[in-house]
């Protein structure tokens, strides 16, 4: 499914003669800072670098004759690869790229916004033909550099705000609304949450809303929380699953941040002999291959992760030049039943 919103007009390109007179500096200067070539005080570098980010300027380090070639960079910006979704959504990108000119330069940001910032301004001096970042959490810098670069953007996994170019995703709070519903259906009624770190992960938080939604909507609610404060990880959640389960109210169900977290649940569960579903249910969310192999089956919402990488680049590549109206592609979700709710 797709939609159309019609963008703003685009502004005139920042020069570095623009930086130098809002800093008051020359445009060696400028210059020297964005290279970070030789001795600046501090005091001229902050004054610089806050004409940058409050302009969105971005250095071109294809210089001379080569600044009109085309570029074949295509960059690729996600949180982390410590799991194995964005390495689908990776290995879509790559299958769509596959026997094209056009080759993807990825960097990880740690769900660190001002880190993805530094990596933004650095490919865009490359002059991309196209960047594919996750997520629509960006520093107003970032965000206003990659809306003033007049290049294909594609913010990917998500759907829930409105995108600078194109969003390809699903929404996570339709995910979590569904999941609240599916388990409401199945006459569960004593729910924990075990999560992780919803500063970092935005969309988790998102799909811990639309459970919410869901669950008011039935006049119930979360009884009881665990939320891990780092990332998401098996031992998480096997942690997060024993403080629950260590509560004095009685829960049925337990709604996992993802299926990292859900899996550690399943661990806790059969070291304590805790019976799924008949004692205690568990869901998690991304529908990764290791809950699918379990000797039950988790429970889970499926993402459409590779799908979600080939169709970025395709609509990046649909048009060369950034059309008026901004796209949103939405790759949709399933439930999988599984065997542990």
């Amino acid at each position: 499914m797709q939609q159309k919103q019609r963008l703003p007009a685009r502004k005139s390109k920042v020069t570095v003669k623009d930086i130098a007179l809002r800093a008051g500096v020359g445009e060696s200067t400028v210059s020297r800072i964005m290279r970070n070539k030789g001795p600046v005080a501090e005091e001229t570098r902050q004054r610089v670098m806050e004409a940058v980010r409050a302009t969105g300027y971005v250095p071109n380090r294809i210089a001379g004759s080569l600044a009109s070639l085309d570029s074949h960079l295509v960059g690729v910006v996600v949180p982390s690869l410590s799991n194995i979704v964005f390495p689908e959504v990776l290995q879509g990108v790559h299958a769509a790229l596959h026997g094209s000119d056009y080759q993807p330069v990825i960097s990880i940001t740690g769900y660190d916004i001002d880190l993805e910032e530094t990596i933004v301004r650095g490919l865009l001096s490359w002059k991309p033909a196209a960047i594919l970042i996750a997520g629509f959490d960006h520093t107003p810098a970032t965000h206003r550099m990659l809306s003033e670069s007049g290049i294909r953007i594609v913010e990917m996994m998500d759907i829930d705000s409105p995108p600078i170019d194109i969003a390809v995703g699903m929404s996570h709070r339709r995910a979590g609304y569904a999941t609240g519903q599916y388990l409401v259906e199945r006459g569960y009624r004593r729910f924990g949450y075990a999560g992780h770190d919803w500063k970092a992960d935005r969309r988790a938080r998102l799909r811990y809303d639309g459970i919410c939604d869901a669950l008011r909507n039935a006049e119930l609610g979360i009884a009881a929380h665990a939320i891990a404060e780092g990332p998401s990880s098996v031992g998480a959640g096997r942690e997060m699953t024993a403080r629950l389960c260590a509560q004095p109210a009685k829960l049925d169900a337990i709604i996992y941040s993802n299926d990292d977290m859900a899996v550690g649940g399943v661990f806790h569960c059969l070291g304590a002999g805790i019976r799924m579903p008949d004692d205690l249910a568990v869901f998690g969310f991304n529908g990764l291959d290791i809950g699918r192999e379990l000797p039950q089956p988790l429970s889970t919402v499926r993402s459409n992760r590779f799908l979600i990488g080939r169709t970025s680049v395709e609509k990046a590549f649909e048009t060369p030049e950034r059309p008026q109206t901004r796209s949103i592609v939405d790759t949709g979700f399933e439930i999988f039943p599984g065997a542990t709710a």
